[in-house]
């Protein structure tokens, strides 16, 4: 017999990592919306968070936004006090945070390389080792990656190797953590439809040739990426180990 409460993330908390903007924003309220504690981690954008937290505050969630540059000591030194000062056990991690430059290959600087490669996947692999001691039992952690870990993308090269190093880490982490009741998976959205891709060239063509090719007829939506991560993040999901679950309407399967 199904057992709806499943799907509850009651009684949960998560942290966000990138969670007062795009998917991760839609994340954090899903969360907040299916019964969960959210601290949404943020470092650039104090708009965003403070009208994510006036939303929380009117549709009575709980969600705090907690500013912190998870690519620098300070910042993770930051998330752990907030822990320990707030005796948080924790329920899982949702990865969303990451930085881009997009350029074609021969053009990126050394600076460059490291920006994007220190907050896509070095300060993902610095906040696991981080969190590990707050995760309870049945715990989850997904990593947001994208379709340029395993495609081609136009002048993503940089961003693309970054996301895929992202999810070679995050199956490595599946297997080591099981065992420990720690369940890690990847969340690959397609085409979706947020403020990042103003910095990529020649946008909106690009996201209307994403559409055509979509047997949807449409792109996905951040919400629809968020009932995703709410799933992997459920009792539901609890034998889901590994996985690497790509949310994109079905654009995946066309030639």
């Amino acid at each position: 017999m199904l057992n709806n409460d499943a799907f509850s993330l009651a009684g949960k908390t998560f942290l966000v990592a990138g969670g007062s903007r795009g998917i991760g924003r839609a994340i954090s309220l899903r969360f907040a919306q299916a019964g969960a504690n959210v601290v949404a981690i943020y470092v650039r954008g104090k708009k965003a968070a403070e009208s994510l937290q006036d939303m929380a505050r009117e549709q009575e969630l709980a969600i705090d936004c907690l500013c912190a540059d998870l690519s620098r000591p300070a910042g993770l030194e930051k998330v752990s006090a907030y822990l320990k000062d707030n005796n948080i056990e924790l329920s899982g991690l949702v990865y969303c945070a990451a930085t881009g430059v997009h350029k074609p290959a021969g053009e990126f600087t050394a600076r460059e390389i490291k920006w994007v490669f220190s907050l896509n996947i070095e300060a993902y692999i610095a906040l696991v080792n981080l969190l590990l001691p707050y995760f309870k039992e049945g715990s989850s952690i997904i990593a947001i990656s994208s379709r340029g870990a395993t495609r081609a993308v136009h002048e993503y090269g940089l961003v693309g190797a970054s996301k895929g190093a992202l999810e070679a880490y995050s199956r490595h982490l599946a297997a080591e953590l099981a065992e420990r009741s720690i369940r890690v998976n990847i969340l690959t959205p397609g085409t979706v439809r947020t403020e990042a891709w103003d910095a990529l060239p020649d946008s909106e063509r690009r996201l209307a040739d994403a559409e055509a090719r979509t047997p949807l007829g449409r792109l996905v939506t951040v919400d629809e990426v968020a009932y995703s991560a709410q799933f992997l993040c459920s009792d539901a999901a609890s034998g889901v180990v590994g996985l690497s679950l790509v949310i994109d309407g079905g654009a995946g399967i066309m030639e």
